[in-house]
C-alpha cells in the first residue's frame, strides 16, 4: 500500500453569475448556492474515492468556497471602501477539508451602521447556504491590540489572505504583521514552543496514542503549520523551500516533511468524509472503515489492514514530530549569541550549549563517529543538542550509509561501547532513534517503526513501547526510585553486565507483525545481532533466552497459583539460574509499565516480588529447597501465632479456630493473612456472617475475608455485590472448613483506579456485603451497565476450555472484557450447579483471561455432561464462542 494516489482529474470550479452589488441574496439564490455547494462537495468526494490527491482536493474546495464567498460579499456589500474580507486559518492557507470551518476576518474602518447591517446579512447568508463560518469583525486598532496581547491572534494574521474589499486594508494588516516590536523572533519562538508543549501534554507527549488527533496531536498537521509560522517570523522563510535555502532544512528533510504531510492530509480528508463532520480524532469508530476506504487489506492475523493503516499514520506523525523538534532547536540556535569554540576530544567541538564536528566529512570518513557523537554528548554537561549543521550531517551520513551501518564492525563496536555505559545509554538511544540512526544500525527495529497492535492492551507502537521499556530499565539505576522499585533497584547494581538487559529490551518485541511467535522470531534476531557485535557466546545465549521467555514471569504470576510450590518449581526449572532470574525480573517490570502505565499497580508488584523471592529460594541447593507440606503448615502456624500473641490472643484460642481451617489455608496464605483472619473470627465471638476488609493488605490489594456457613451460590453472591460496588477481583480463594464454614478470600482493586480501597470505601464494602449475606435466600442479579465506546470495537468470541488438575476441573475462560463480566460468569456457574474453589482474574486491555478451579456440588471433577452444560450456559451469558 502506498500513500501516493494516481493523478485524477479534479472537478471544475463552480460557475456563478455575476453578482449585482448590494442587491442581497434572495431565498431562491440561497437555495441554489446551497445546492451548488453540495454538488461541489459530492464531486470532490467522488474524486477522492477515485484516488485524487487530498491536498489538491482541499485546495480545490478552498477555491470553490472562495468563489461563493466572494459572490455573496459582492451581493451584500459591493465595492465597499474601508472594509475588506480576509480568509484566515486553513482557509487563509488556501485549504478546506470536507467539513472544515470557513474562517473569515472582516476588517472595517470607522463605525458605519449600514455596513454593519450588510455584514450581518453577509454572514447569515453564508450560514444559510450551508457553510460553517467562524468569523470576526474588527478594525485595525483592535487587530493590533489583540495581536499584541495574544500570540494565537498574531499567528492567525500570518495566514490572512484578502478575498475581497478595500486593498488599503490589506496594507494596514501587513503593517501589523511586519512590526518588529510585535512578537519579535525570540519572544514568538518561546511562546510557540510553550504552546506546542502544552498541546502535546494533552496527548501524553506522544504521537502514539490509540486514538490520535490528526490535527493537534504531536506530529499532527498543526506541527507543520507551526514550523511554517516560525520560519516566517524567525527566519523570513515563507515555506519549506525557503527553509532549505536558509539552511534550516536539507532537501531530504523537506521531502520527508512533505510526504508525511501528504499522508496526514489524505487521512484527514478520508476521516471527514467517513465521520460526516469535522472530526480530527482517529477514533476506533472509524479506523477499520478508513482502512478499507483507503485500500488496506489484512495480510494475516498479526498484520491487519487496520494496523497497516495506523502504521501509516504513526510513521508520518513520528517523522513530523522528530523533525519538528530538531527544526525548533535550529531556530533556537539561530537566535543564540555566537559562542567561542571549545575542543571536545579530537573530533568534536563545543559552541556554547551545542556540539559540532571539527571535520565536516567526519561521519562519511569514519561512520563509527555517528555513534561516538552521542557518547560524547552524554559526557558533556550542559549540552542541549547538536548544531544545525551537525544534525544535517548526521542525517545525510545515516541516509548515505544506511545499508552498511548494520554490518560495519567499527560502528557495532561503538554501539557496544555505548551500551556498556548502562543506564545513561538509554537517553542516547532515544536521541539516536530521533535521528534515524538506531533503525540504521538495527534494521529490524526500523521494520517495527510505527507498528501498532489493534487492541486496548498495547497503547503504544512497538518502537515507542521498546524505548519506554528502556527508560523504565534506566529508572532502576536511580536511587530515588528505590521506594517504588525496592527489589529492582537492589538488583540493578548487582548485574554483571547491564548492557545485556538493554539489548534484551531492544529485541524483546522486535519481531512483531511478521506472523508467528514474535518471541521465537525475536530470539533468532537477538542471536544474529549478538554475534555481529562479537559478544561472548554465553552473553548471546542470555540475551536470546530473555527475548524468548520475556513473557514467562508475567504470565506465570498472573495466570497460575504462585503459592503452589509445584508452580514455582516448574518456573524455576525453566529459569535455571539466579542470574537469569535477576535479568528477567527487571525486564518483566519494565515491559509491563512500558505497555501501558495503567497496567502497573501494587497487586502486580507484589505478585512479581513474591514469585521472584520464591524462585530464588527454589534455585538454591537441594538441601535448602522448601520443606514438605506438613512442615510448611507448621511453619505458617508458628509465624501466625507470633503475630497473634502480641494482640492478646492465646495459642489455645487460635488453635480452636484453626481446627476449622483446612490445610490449604496454611499452604496458600501468608502467615500475616492467617493471623488477620484468625483475629477477625475471635473478635466476632461466633457471630456470622463475618465480613472483614483489610484496605491495604500485604498482597498490594484490598483483602476481603468472608466467614459464613457454606452454601452453593456464595461465590456468585459476593461477586455480584463486588461488581455493584465497582470492585475488581484479582484473585479469589474459596475454601471450606471441616465444620461447614466457608473461608473465602478475595483480593480486590477499585475498578476505576486499579488501586486498593480507601478506609471509607472498605467500610462501605463491609456493611453492604454483610447486609447481602445476612439474607442467604436472596441472590441479587448482576447489574446491567452499558459497554464503553472503546470496548464495543474489540468484542471477540469467547474461548472456553476444561482440564483436570489435582482432582478438580480447571476452567479457562478467554473473552472480551465488559462491565459486570465476573458477576455474570459467577451466576452462570452457580446456575449450572458448579462450585468455585479458586479463581485467578487477569485483564489485558480488552482481553480477559480468567481461570477457575471448579467441581460439581459433590466436590468431584466436572463430568463431560456437566462440562457441556456449563459451556452452553457460559456461551449464552457471553455470546457466541467456541470450545478451545
Amino acid at each position: 500500500m502506498t500513500d501516493s494516489p494516481s493523478p485524477i482529474r479534479l472537478p471544475p470550479l463552480p460557475r456563478l453569475p455575476l453578482a449585482v452589488p448590494r442587491s442581497g441574496v434572495s431565498t431562491e439564490a440561497r437555495y441554489a448556492l446551497r445546492q451548488l455547494l453540495g454538488d461541489v462537495d459530492r464531486a470532490l468526494a467522488t474524486a477522492f474515492r477515485d484516488g485524487a490527491d487530498a491536498s489538491a482536493l482541499a485546495q480545490r474546495r478552498g477555491d470553490s468556497v472562495q468563489r461563493i464567498v466572494v459572490h455573496v460579499w459582492t451581493a451584500c456589500l459591493g465595492d465597499v471602501v474601508d472594509a475588506a474580507l480576509f480568509a484566515v486559518g486553513g482557509f487563509g492557507r488556501g485549504l478546506l477539508f470536507p467539513c472544515s470551518d470557513v474562517d473569515l476576518l472582516a476588517l472595517v474602518g470607522p463605525s458605519d451602521p449600514a455596513r454593519l447591517r450588510a455584514l450581518e446579512q453577509f454572514f447569515a447568508t453564508l450560514w444559510d447556504i450551508g457553510l460553517k463560518v467562524g468569523h470576526a469583525v474588527r478594525d485595525l486598532a483592535q487587530c493590533r491590540a489583540l495581536a499584541k496581547q495574544d500570540a494565537s491572534v498574531f499567528t492567525s494574521l500570518l495566514d490572512a489572505r484578502r478575498l475581497a474589499g478595500d486593498p488599503a486594508m490589506e496594507e494596514g494588516l501587513n503593517a501589523i504583521i511586519r512590526d518588529p516590536a510585535l512578537w519579535p523572533p525570540a519572544a514568538y519562538l518561546a511562546i510557540r514552543l510553550a504552546e506546542r508543549d502544552a498541546r502535546h501534554a494533552r496527548y501524553n507527549d506522544t504521537a502514539y496514542n490509540l486514538e490520535p488527533n490528526l490535527k493537534d496531536g504531536p506530529g499532527g498537521l498543526r506541527t507543520l503549520d507551526s514550523l511554517r509560522w516560525l520560519g516566517r517570523r524567525v527566519a523570513h522563510a515563507d515555506d519549506f523551500d525557503d527553509m532549505v535555502a536558509e539552511g534550516l532544512l536539507d532537501p531530504a528533510e523537506k521531502d520527508q516533511l512533505e510526504q508525511a504531510e501528504a499522508t496526514l492530509r489524505r487521512y484527514r480528508y478520508a476521516l471527514h468524509l467517513e465521520a460526516g463532520r469535522a472530526e480530527e480524532r482517529l477514533l476506533f469508530d472509524y479506523q477499520r472503515a478508513l482502512a478499507a476506504r483507503l485500500g488496506f487489506q489484512d495480510e494475516h492475523e498479526k498484520n491487519l489492514g487496520v494496523e497497516q493503516f495506523m502504521q501509516g499514520y504513526y510513521r508520518a506523525a513520528s517523522q513530523v514530530e522528530r523533525l519538528g523538534v530538531q527544526i525548533a532547536e535550529r531556530f533556537e540556535e539561530m537566535l543564540e549569541p555566537p559562542a567561542e569554540p571549545q575542543a571536545v576530544g579530537d573530533d568534536f567541538v563545543r559552541y556554547g550549549k551545542r556540539l559540532a564536528v571539527r571535520d565536516p566529512e567526519l561521519f562519511m570518513r569514519r561512520p563509527a563517529a555517528l555513534v561516538e557523537a552521542f557518547i560524547v554528548r552524554l559526557g558533556e554537561p550542559g549540552i542541549v543538542g547538536f548544531t544545525a549543521d551537525t544534525m544535517r550531517r548526521i542525517h545525510q551520513a545515516t541516509a548515505a550509509l544506511e545499508r552498511s551501518l548494520a554490518d560495519d564492525p567499527a560502528v557495532l563496536a561503538a554501539f557496544l561501547r555505548l551500551l556498556k555505559l548502562g543506564a545513561p545509554a538509554v537517553e542516547a538511544l532515544w536521541r539516536m532513534n530521533r535521528h534515524g540512526l538506531l533503525a540504521a544500525i538495527l534494521p529490524a527495529f526500523g521494520a517495527v517503526f510505527g507498528r501498532m497492535q489493534y487492541d486496548l492492551f498495547h497503547v503504544y507502537t512497538v518502537d515507542e513501547h521498546t524505548l519506554r521499556v528502556l527508560r523504565n530499565v534506566a529508572r532502576f539505576a536511580d536511587t530515588s526510585a528505590r521506594t517504588e522499585f525496592p527489589i529492582a533497584c537492589e538488583i540493578w547494581p548487582m548485574l554483571p553486565k547491564p548492557e545485556l538487559l538493554l539489548l534484551a529490551a531492544l529485541f524483546h518485541d522486535i519481531a512483531k507483525g511478521r506472523g508467528g511467535d514474535h518471541s521465537v522470531l525475536g530470539e533468532e534476531e537477538a542471536l544474529a545481532f549478538g554475534r555481529r557485535l562479537g559478544l561472548p557466546e554465553e552473553d548471546i545465549q542470555l540475551i536470546a533466552w530473555l527475548v524468548r521467555w520475556h513473557l514467562l514471569m508475567s504470565t506465570t504470576a498472573q495466570r497460575q497459583d504462585i503459592t503452589d510450590p509445584d508452580v514455582v518449581q516448574r518456573f524455576a526449572e525453566t529459569v535455571d539460574n539466579p542470574e537469569r532470574l535477576d535479568y528477567l525480573y527487571l525486564l518483566t517490570i519494565a515491559d509491563i509499565i512500558g505497555t501501558s502505565p495503567k497496567l502497573w499497580n501494587g497487586w502486580k508488584d507484589r505478585l512479581l516480588a513474591d514469585l521472584y523471592t520464591a524462585t530464588r529460594y527454589a534455585l538454591r541447593s537441594e538441601d535448602e529447597l522448601p520443606a514438605d507440606a506438613a512442615a510448611r503448615v507448621r511453619a505458617c502456624r508458628e509465624q501466625a501465632l507470633s503475630l497473634l500473641e502480641p494482640e492478646g490472643f492465646s495459642a489455645d484460642a487460635s488453635a480452636r479456630v484453626w481446627r476449622g481451617f483446612p490445610e490449604q489455608s496454611f499452604l496458600r496464605h501468608r502467615p500475616e493473612q492467617i493471623a488477620w483472619q484468625t483475629s477477625a473470627i475471635l473478635r466476632a465471638h461466633g457471630a456470622t456472617p463475618l465480613v472483614a476488609v483489610h484496605p491495604q493488605s500485604v498482597r498490594g490489594t484490598t483483602e476481603l475475608f468472608v466467614y459464613v456457613p457454606d452454601r452453593d451460590g456464595l461465590f456468585a453472591a459476593v461477586a455480584i455485590m463486588l461488581d455493584r460496588l465497582h470492585f475488581s477481583v484479582m484473585e479469589a480463594r474459596i475454601l471450606s472448613s471441616p465444620t461447614g464454614m466457608a473461608l473465602d478470600t478475595f483480593l480486590l482493586l477499585e475498578t476505576d483506579s486499579q488501586q486498593p480501597a480507601s478506609a471509607e470505601r472498605a467500610e462501605e464494602l463491609k456493611q453492604r456485603l454483610h447486609r447481602a449475606l445476612a439474607q442467604p435466600g436472596h441472590l441479587h442479579q448482576p447489574s446491567r451497565r452499558s459497554m464503553s465506546r472503546h470496548l464495543k470495537h474489540f468484542q471477540a468470541a469467547p474461548k472456553i476450555s476444561f482440564s483436570t488438575v489435582a482432582g478438580r476441573t480447571r476452567l479457562a475462560l478467554v473473552c472480551s472484557d465488559r462491565p459486570g463480566l465476573l458477576a455474570a460468569v459467577a451466576q452462570a456457574l452457580f446456575q449450572a450447579g458448579v462450585r468455585v474453589h479458586d479463581a485467578r482474574i487477569a485483564t489485558f486491555g480488552e482481553r480477559v483471561e480468567d481461570f477457575f478451579l471448579v467441581t460439581d456440588r459433590h466436590d468431584a471433577p466436572l463430568s463431560i455432561e456437566l462440562q457441556d452444560r456449563l459451556l452452553h450456559a457460559l456461551l449464552d451469558t457471553l455470546g457466541t464462542g467456541r470450545r478451545a
